[in-house]
């Protein structure tokens, strides 16, 4: 993915990645929720997401159905290389570093590294 997609588009794109297709107004009442968003807001947020070419909309009579176009696993995957680029210059060992020295790491999770890094040694 080339462009990035911000908080509020994400919003959007979870709830499109949750149920596909849906209207302007279907994702506008998923979101609602802790958020004071018009419809209108919604559909702003679909405009901008179709500019970025990670959602479609399919024409259903006087409707549009918006469906994404990128799966949620790549835009992980885009977006955790991006933040391993950014911030720890490519490498993700500093990353981890950091999420350990701030305690942020859970006995589960440091269970499951290690299960990972297991499987690349072999």
């Amino acid at each position: 993915m080339s462009e990035k997609i911000s908080e509020a588009e994400l919003v959007v794109m979870e709830a499109l990645w949750e149920r596909a297709p849906q209207t302007a107004a279907d994702v506008a009442d998923r979101v609602a929720a802790g958020r004071d968003w018009s419809v209108q807001t919604v559909k702003t947020l679909l405009s901008r997401l179709m500019a970025k070419d990670v959602i479609a909309a399919d024409q259903d009579g006087r409707r549009f159905l918006y469906r994404p176009l990128v799966a949620r696993e790549e835009y992980v995957a885009s977006e955790s290389g991006r933040l391993v680029n950014r911030l720890f210059g490519g490498r993700v060992s500093p990353l981890v570093a950091q999420l350990a020295s701030q305690d942020q790491l859970t006995a589960e999770d440091i269970a499951q590294l290690e299960e990972i890094l297991k499987g690349l040694k072999s």
